[in-house]
């Protein structure tokens, strides 16, 4: 584990143990005070004899994702009690569920756009984020991917998810929007962590606004008019990269979006880097293999569009399983719908 990751720890259990003996100097009988108490300062003995975050059983390293979340933790996964696996199961249903009722509706159809999403862990909790809604007259859409795994990465991600849909609310605009989750993220964020993402509105016109903040490049295909610019024509796939760095790495970085409008049968492709970074028998999918599959799919419908991004992944990958979490976001400009 990385020095400013200890140095992070070894503060939390400080502050708990202050927080702790207030608590006790006013509830002395509170057993369940004092027996929290001295966990506190097991752990905070085992940084005195250098033994933090080795498993008493093995004497192995303990999960560092667990140990964030939980500077408590004495056992590797492989040494709990059957008692603490099923606690720890349990615990990790719970935060799946929870994950996954977080997820915007499936085919949302609003404001002259249609979308569709994938949305795949490769455990049982994810640090990918999507995230589809409207506030005030236009569609919002957000998607990354937090630093690390497990229940230390979910919990950012559900973090994430209401800060967002509470700060669009309020009727900021977008870069005020980014900015502020950026201070969220680097004054509460555990050391280390940070997120990527990409993250605009739409409005009913076609007009939209992004901001990609250490993120894949986002893909634009055009459904293609000889009436516009070369730019914009039947054919080209537009790629959108980061504008500026992950956020909760540093303080105050300014952050930058990109305007653009997309026309009837325009289509916006967003992906984690569980499809870029895919690891096929040979090589990595890449970022030119998915421009290319948007290019040959531009006529599709989003739904049918990531099918085929799925379809083509399982024959690109074959045997070779996958290692990280696989979001996929397709948002496709249409006329008919009501703004």
């Amino acid at each position: 584990m990385e020095a400013v990751e200890t140095d992070f720890l070894h503060g939390q259990l400080e502050e708990r143990k202050r927080r702790l003996e207030t608590a006790i100097a006013q509830s002395p009988q509170n057993q369940d005070l004092t027996g929290l108490l001295h966990e506190v300062d097991s752990a905070l003995d085992r940084f005195s004899t250098g033994t933090y975050g080795l498993c008493e059983t093995c004497h192995d390293t303990v999960e560092r994702d667990r140990l964030l979340a939980d500077p408590l933790v004495r056992y590797c996964l492989d040494h709990l009690t059957r008692s603490e696996r099923d606690d720890l199961q349990r615990d990790l249903d719970l935060a799946s569920k929870l994950q996954r009722t977080l997820l915007p509706p499936v085919g949302l159809r609003v404001h002259g756009w249609d979308t569709s999403y994938h949305y795949a862990p490769v455990g049982p909790v994810s640090g990918d984020y999507c995230d589809l809604f409207t506030a005030n007259g236009q569609l919002f859409f957000v998607l990354g991917d937090i630093s690390g795994k497990g229940v230390a990465a979910s919990m950012r991600m559900t973090q994430l998810h209401a800060l967002f849909r509470s700060l669009s609310s309020l009727g900021l605009r977008l870069g005020q929007i980014v900015e502020q989750v950026n201070r969220f993220l680097c004054d509460s964020a555990l050391a280390g962590q940070y997120a990527t993402l990409v993250c605009g509105q739409a409005n009913c016109a076609g007009e939209l606004e992004i901001f990609n903040a250490g993120h894949t490049p986002v893909i634009v295909s055009r459904a293609g008019d000889d009436t516009r610019s070369e730019v914009a024509r039947a054919g080209d796939v537009q790629r959108f990269e980061s504008t500026g760095m992950p956020l909760g790495m540093f303080h105050g970085v300014a952050v930058s979006g990109v305007s653009l409008k997309l026309d009837a049968g325009d289509t916006l492709f967003l992906y984690t880097d569980g499809l870029s970074e895919a690891r096929g028998a040979d090589d990595e999918y890449g970022v030119d293999r998915v421009a290319s599959l948007v290019y040959t799919q531009s006529a599709q419908s989003p739904g049918d569009l990531i099918s085929a991004c799925l379809a083509d992944l399982r024959v690109f990958a074959a045997a070779v399983p996958p290692f990280d979490d696989l979001t996929l976001l397709a948002i496709r400009r249409v006329d008919g719908f009501d703004a």
